[in-house]
């Protein structure tokens, strides 16, 4: 895989706006593409050494002319996995790389929409972390986990959670979590995998004790 050096990355990329959609650094998320204009994009992003495609959230907000209805920032994943299915579908895989924040958006002859982003506030994003910090309970956390889950009717492979470092299981629940946009957005923004940890244990009590007080008044 070609590594990613912030300083020597592309400075327009084609964005994938995507309600609910969360890639974070070094997490992978699985694709199923159908749309034309996403297909070329694809197919153009291939032809590219870096393969990168941006994943942002749509804001609802129209009022920037510099992203109109976007978050200004996202997340950049390389495609690391690329099949076609016999409708012309493409199954892709992208590797999260490092976050952006878009400067103004690029206007073009491509079907998609492209934009002009600075990664220089995510230098983080390319540094491996520690496999766990020094204040990560983990049978506290899995305990509030399996809480969450038993309150949302939702299951998991608890025997992978249990095996997985401290980011990848960090990463997965922001990811697959049924949270809303602006929690996903807020998860997104967190400066360090400590403050993304901390973010998501408070988004997971509070909608655990929600849903169990709901729960209870039937």
């Amino acid at each position: 895989m070609t590594r990613f050096f912030p300083n020597d990355a592309p400075t327009v990329i084609p964005i994938f706006p995507l309600p609910g959609a969360l890639l974070l650094p070094r997490g992978r998320l699985p694709l199923n593409i159908f749309e034309p204009r996403y297909l070329v994009m694809i197919d153009d992003a291939m032809k590219t050494d870096s393969r990168l495609i941006g994943m942002i959230q749509p804001s609802g907000d129209t009022g920037s002319r510099k992203h109109k209805g976007l978050f200004s920032i996202g997340c950049a994943g390389r495609i690391t996995t690329l099949s076609e299915t016999d409708d012309g579908r493409y199954l892709i895989g992208l590797s999260g790389i490092s976050r952006f924040r878009i400067q103004q958006e690029v206007e073009g002859f491509a079907p998609y929409r492209q934009a002009q982003v600075d990664w220089s506030d995510f230098i983080l994003d390319t540094k491996t972390p520690r496999e766990n910090s020094e204040d990560f309970d983990r049978e506290a956390f899995m305990s509030l986990v399996e809480r969450y889950f038993r309150a949302k009717s939702l299951d998991t492979d608890w025997d992978a959670f249990g095996k997985a470092s401290e980011e990848t299981v960090v990463n997965a629940l922001c990811m697959i979590c049924p949270f809303t946009e602006q929690e996903k957005q807020a998860l997104l923004e967190a400066e360090d995998l400590e403050e993304r940890r901390k973010t998501l244990n408070t988004l997971l009590m509070i909608d655990a004790a929600g849903d169990e007080s709901a729960g209870g008044l039937q």
